[in-house]
């Protein structure tokens, strides 16, 4: 592995850096110093950026301050890392500026087909009910969010990550022009390795989803992890060692 690899994550909706420490903390004890820095981004809205106002912030807006972030942090041969709805991101940012990174990592997210919406894309009604949305939990509806919450996100945290994760969840926020964008792109995927993580015990974007979303993101190499949607946490020593080897290949 090059000793200039650089890490960056970016974190999932309802979520901020705040995340990745575990996985962070996990890569830097495993590295032994064959890489050069890790940066964990926060989208407008979320994490250190949580008190922004939101109201004309567009992906586009998103996508350069990410940049920006970036290139302030003089990050270099970037190993970029996204999860759930930094799906919707990492293609855009690898558009912007292919040089700028080494591979991209997608972490168990999510790639809405061109003219759709995430809602859309995640549907109102039970999970397997319509072939084309991802559905919910048993026959929770999209807003039971106390309900939804622990079953899609928590179902292999001990109560202690439960409580600790559940007491943050929310709290940040995407900007709500994401929640309306349907102007995704892939075609212009490839110039940039890419790689996806299958998270395979995940309530919120079962198996068979992720395994669609790698092949529109153009992953050239799915690698499992046994753990349900937030590997991070419940699983940061298994995560980190993924993307040691992705970054060495």
């Amino acid at each position: 592995m090059s000793h200039t690899v650089d890490y960056a994550f970016v974190h999932g909706g309802g979520q901020g850096s705040w995340v990745w420490n575990d996985a962070i903390a996990a890569l830097h004890q495993q590295g032994g110093g064959t890489f050069a820095r890790t940066l964990a981004l926060d989208v407008p809205g979320c994490g250190q950026k949580r008190h922004r106002d939101l109201a004309k912030v567009t992906m586009d807006d998103i996508v350069a301050e990410l940049l920006s972030d970036l290139m302030t942090a003089r990050m270099h041969d970037v190993v970029l890392v996204g999860h759930s709805q930094a799906g919707t991101v990492l293609p855009r940012l690898a558009g912007k500026q292919p040089e700028l990174f080494r591979r991209l990592v997608y972490v168990s997210c999510c790639a809405p087909l061109p003219g759709q919406t995430i809602p859309q894309m995640m549907g109102s009604g039970p999970r397997g009910s319509n072939r084309e949305e991802v559905g919910w939990p048993s026959d929770l509806k999209p807003h039971d969010a106390r309900e939804r919450y622990p079953l899609m996100f928590c179902n292999d945290m001990d109560q202690s990550e439960k409580s600790d994760f559940l007491g943050k969840l929310g709290r940040d926020s995407w900007p709500q022009s994401t929640y309306a964008a349907s102007d995704w792109r892939y075609d212009h995927l490839g110039s940039v390795p890419a790689s996806y993580v299958v998270c395979l015990r995940d309530e919120a974007l079962p198996v068979s989803w992720q395994e669609t979303f790698a092949a529109r993101v153009r992953a050239q190499r799915l690698t499992r992890i046994d753990a349900g949607h937030q590997v991070m946490i419940t699983r940061p020593q298994a995560l980190a060692e993924v993307l040691r080897k992705e970054a060495s290949q």
